[in-house]
Parts: C-alpha cells; sequence; structure tokens
C-alpha cells in the first residue's frame, strides 16, 4: 500500500484517482485549493465513489509515498507550491501533463531525476467540482525506467492500459501531433465533429505534418501516415466531444497554448523547421 498525493483534481486527476481507488491498495490524499466535498467518476467500468483525504493548505500536507501532478500546464507554479512540500523527502513525481516538457516545467520544485513524465490519453470531461465523466479508456505512457516502473507498479491490476516505452520522446511528441489538431477545434469553438468538413480535414493534416517535421527534428521516431491516423482518430470520436484546450475556452479559463502549440512553434524555432499553421493558431489562440 501506498500514500500518494495528486494535485490538481481535475478530470484526468480524477481519472487516476478512480483507477488508484478501483484496486483498494492505496490511501488517496487529494490537494484542491478548495474543500472537496465528494468525487465520483463515471467510468466505462461504472461509477466510482472515491474515499481520500483531503488537503487545501500545501503547508499542512504529510509525508506521502508518491506524488501525481494533474494540474493543466499553465499552474505549474501552483503544483509546484504542493510539490515542494511534498517532496522534502525525496519523494518522486509523476507530472502527467500535455506537452514535451514534462521534467523542464517541474525542475525548480524537484531534482530531476525525480521527476517521472507521463503522457496520457483519455477522453475525460469534469461536469462538476464533484462529477467527472470518463468516456473512453485510459492509456499511459511511461519512460521504462526505475521509476517510471516503480510508478506503473501502483496501478496495476486498473483498467489502465500501460506503456513502458524506451522512447519517451517519441511518445510524448506522438501524443502532441494529436494535441496539435485539437487546437483547430478550440479556435473554431466547435467539438470533433467539426473534423468531417474536408476543408478543416485537409487543415488538420497540415498542422498536425508541422508538428510531424519538428518532433523528427527533436529526435522523435513518427511514422509517415501519422497525420492521417490523427485525423481518423478526431473523427472516430462522439462529435460531441470537447477536447481540453476547447473546455478551458468554453469555461473561460486560461489555455494550454504555450505547452500545446508554443512547443512546437519554439523547438521549430530552434531546428529551422517553419511552422506557419501552428504559429497562426498559437497567435490566433492567445489574442483569444
Amino acid at each position: 500500500m501506498a500514500r500518494i498525493a495528486i494535485v490538481g483534481v481535475g478530470a484526468i486527476g480524477s481519472v487516476i484517482a478512480a483507477l488508484l481507488e478501483s484496486i483498494e491498495r492505496h490511501d488517496l490524499v487529494l490537494c484542491t485549493r478548495r474543500p472537496l466535498a465528494y468525487l465520483n467518476v463515471e467510468t466505462p467500468e461504472g461509477r466510482n465513489n472515491i474515499s481520500y483525504a483531503n488537503h487545501t493548505d500545501p503547508s499542512q500536507v504529510e509525508p506521502v509515498d508518491w506524488v501525481i501532478v494533474a494540474t493543466k500546464t499553465y499552474d505549474a507554479r501552483g503544483a509546484g507550491a504542493w510539490v515542494k512540500h511534498l517532496c522534502k523527502q525525496g519523494v518522486p513525481v509523476a507530472v502527467i501533463q500535455n506537452g514535451v516538457e514534462h521534467r523542464e516545467r517541474f525542475a525548480p520544485y524537484s531534482p530531476a531525476e525525480l521527476i517521472v513524465p507521463v503522457i496520457i490519453d483519455c477522453p475525460a470531461e469534469r461536469r462538476a467540482p464533484e462529477s467527472v465523466h470518463q468516456r473512453g479508456p485510459v492509456e499511459l505512457f511511461i519512460q521504462s525506467d526505475v521509476l517510471g516502473r516503480s510508478f506503473a507498479a501502483l496501478l496495476q491490476g486498473s483498467a489502465a492500459q500501460i506503456t513502458l516505452t524506451a522512447d519517451f520522446v517519441s511518445a510524448a511528441w506522438r501524443k502532441l501531433c494529436v494535441n496539435s489538431a485539437g487546437s483547430i477545434s478550440a479556435l473554431l469553438g466547435k467539438p470533433a465533429g467539426v473534423f468531417w468538413d474536408v476543408a478543416i480535414g485537409d487543415a488538420t493534416l497540415e498542422v498536425v505534418r508541422e508538428c510531424v517535421d519538428v518532433g523528427r527534428a527533436v529526435g522523435a521516431i513518427l511514422d509517415e501516415d501519422l497525420p492521417q491516423k490523427v485525423l481518423a482518430q478526431y473523427r472516430n470520436y462522439p462529435v460531441d466531444l470537447v477536447n481540453s484546450l476547447l473546455a478551458d475556452r468554453l469555461a473561460g479559463r486560461s489555455m494550454e497554448t504555450d505547452a500545446r502549440i508554443g512547443a512546437i512553434v519554439r523547438h521549430g524555432r530552434q531546428h529551422n523547421i517553419p511552422t506557419p499553421r501552428n504559429s497562426l493558431l498559437l497567435s490566433l489562440l492567445e489574442a483569444i
């Protein structure tokens, strides 16, 4: 049994809590800004009522065995305050976020060798602070090293599909290619059904191709037909599915434009790879 703190109890943090709850061998500590009276997660396997201790003050937390950060990337500073207190005794931190800069984002708060970057693929929506709907399976990509395997073991026996990979860079850039397409939905303010439009589909292919080119320059191994696969993935989603970038926009929150699109543009500049479509999407979404 492990005592596990989850920092960031939005859609993804709640799904992770439900996975850990389902195997009934861990104590969960949910770190939130405001008190959380209860937490229910509707999963494909059924309704999961989470048992947990709740803290709202980083200075009041007790030692844990693992920290899981599942905040949005733009909340890294707030999450870092929790990490600093929770990790005083050298506790490992699994960072489950979008983008390709997990360690860089949390380097000010934890030693790099204790940070476990994790990529998640799971359609989930927070309907209320206490209620989350998980609309599909959970797939996690984790670096296959000592700490990565240790984190994967925490979830053994849950419904999560876990891939331990020796090439996390490729896994992270592959997910970023998927996220790059989501920026089109966020800009248009429309859910996944918009990708059935022929012109939008063509634009999606070009946006993802730019991400593929940059990822390869960084060292990622990405399939030639990845843009077509990404478009097919969005067209296979329920037409009313709202990705997290669009959900933030509709809710009037900040968007993860820097971690998702900005990273493509930044790395493109570093490697002299042109990214005109992603640059335009970035400027328009930042203006919004």
